[in-house]
């Protein structure tokens, strides 16, 4: 009996390969001559590098970088099993929780960073970028990335810009001499879980600008802000960039990729699965478990166990979901091709011992689980 074991970490709590042994250290008591095939997964957020990493025998590389205030951070990012793939978090570099509650501010955060971050890999000489978005402190549209890497943003005055989404209002022109030429010759994958465009009621700056600390006032200016940026790059590029679904993602991040480079945006769990090769350990296998810290509604739209399940579906095998918790609006994820979910919290717990016992309680968890489905061989 092969075993695909593919889960997302357990935030705060377990990696994706930590979770993964787990669980098969809870099955093997069970089933130990059964072949297991353990595969970390990610849905392109938190945990992205690690899980490609580790699933492709890749490496882990640290850059000093700008953090979205202006201060220096160190980045990890990962360098894949090929030699040729880099995989960035765009988060690492430019992420929320780089910046304490009382001083984040959307009007100033820069992506900077994430330019070196990519700046770093071209310098490694990939052919291919993975950039994984999702936990951004940045309403900026990625003009900071840009400007690491090379793009001029200019005002009325012939200025540079200073950091920030909401001085993109004052852009007057654009300079592409010193874009890093490095950015013609590589393949880029944006993984993005979300749909939304870049401006409107349901634009970067309005869905996700108040959680990074954004006031009334500053969603309107910082919405124009965008818009006039994205507005001037279909301009210069003659193309459609605004409306793209997925183009306010982590502050409108993607929009100067699609512009200046052959960039694309997939959905995060379905690239991950493509470059650990999920697929082709499903072909033989007989059961797929997978898992993630906290089960509900959201889990059908785009995040890990339910893109596992559906593409365990096409060969028509179970699917067993472990989880450190759900909500009552968890069982949606039965549309989409988990057949059932296990709770891995034992009795009444904190949190903080349900996330330091994680370990033990996922195993467990797995054992009995696998208890259960050695009865179907019994009867």
């Amino acid at each position: 009996m092969k075993i695909v074991i593919a889960p997302d970490s357990f935030k705060e709590s377990l990696s994706a390969k930590d979770v993964a042994m787990a669980i098969k250290q809870g099955f093997s008591r069970s089933f130990p001559n059964a072949q297991y095939c353990c595969i970390p997964m990610a849905d392109g957020g938190e945990g992205t590098v690690t899980s490609l990493v580790d699933a492709t025998q890749g490496r882990f590389i640290s850059t000093q970088v700008c953090s979205p205030l202006g201060k220096q951070v160190t980045a990890t990012w990962g360098l894949l099993g090929d030699n040729s793939t880099a995989v960035i978090e765009m988060a690492q570099a430019s992420g929320l929780h780089l910046i304490p509650l009382s001083q984040r501010n959307p009007n100033l955060t820069t992506s900077y960073g994430t330019g070196e971050l990519i700046n770093a890999a071209l310098e490694m000489g990939v052919k291919k970028i993975i950039l994984g978005l999702g936990g951004s402190a940045t309403n900026d549209a990625g003009a900071g990335m840009m400007q690491a890497l090379g793009l001029g943003l200019k005002d009325k005055f012939g200025t540079s810009l200073p950091f920030g989404g909401r001085s993109l209002a004052q852009l007057y022109s654009i300079d592409i001499t010193k874009l890093n030429p490095k950015l013609k010759h590589i393949e880029i994958e944006i993984a993005c879980d979300v749909t939304n465009p870049l401006c409107g009621e349901k634009g970067a700056s309005a869905i996700f600008g108040p959680q990074k600390g954004a006031t009334k006032d500053d969603i309107a200016q910082l919405d124009n802000a965008l818009h006039h940026f994205g507005t001037y790059l279909e301009k210069i590029t003659q193309r459609s960039l605004i409306n793209i679904a997925g183009s306010g993602a982590a502050g409108g991040l993607a929009l100067p990729l699609l512009a200046f480079t052959q960039a694309t945006l997939s959905r995060g769990v379905e690239l991950v699965a493509h470059a650990v090769e999920l697929e082709k350990q499903l072909i033989d296998a007989d059961l797929v478990i997978t898992g993630e810290g906290r089960m509900d509604s959201q889990s059908a739209q785009g995040k890990t166990p339910t893109g596992v399940a559906l593409l365990a579906k096409k060969y028509h095998l179970p699917v067993i979901a472990l989880v450190g918790g759900y909500l009552p609006d968890y069982d949606v994820v039965h549309q989409q091709g988990i057949d059932a979910v296990f709770s891995i919290v034992p009795g009444v717990s904190t949190l903080d011992d349900a996330l330091s016992n994680a370990q033990y309680n996922l195993s467990e968890t797995a054992y009995n689980v696998a208890r259960l489905y050695a009865l179907d061989f019994k009867v």
